[in-house]
């Protein structure tokens, strides 16, 4: 196993580290190893947000709406008359 050394830690950061490590039972070197791995070893392919929307909804079925059709563009009025 390798070490890892980081520097220049915010000491907000670090604080907020320790704080979380003893709220969980780690030390901080465990708590940024636990960190680390979920970060690391997360599902990259996650679906984006309409994705999961699109997931959550279709079994219910989808729903078909009529569209009206198009007419023609007006006439833009000339401004320089």
């Amino acid at each position: 196993m390798s070490s890892l050394v980081v520097r220049q830690v915010d000491e907000n950061l670090k604080l907020r580290l320790r704080m979380r490590a003893a709220k969980n039972g780690r030390s901080m070197e465990e708590e940024v190893r636990f960190i680390l791995r979920i970060a690391l070893t997360e599902d990259s392919s996650k679906p984006n947000l309409a994705e999961s929307i699109r997931r959550r909804f279709e079994p219910l079925g989808g729903v078909e709406l009529e569209l009206p059709e198009r007419e023609p563009a007006r006439e833009l009025p000339n401004m320089f008359e």
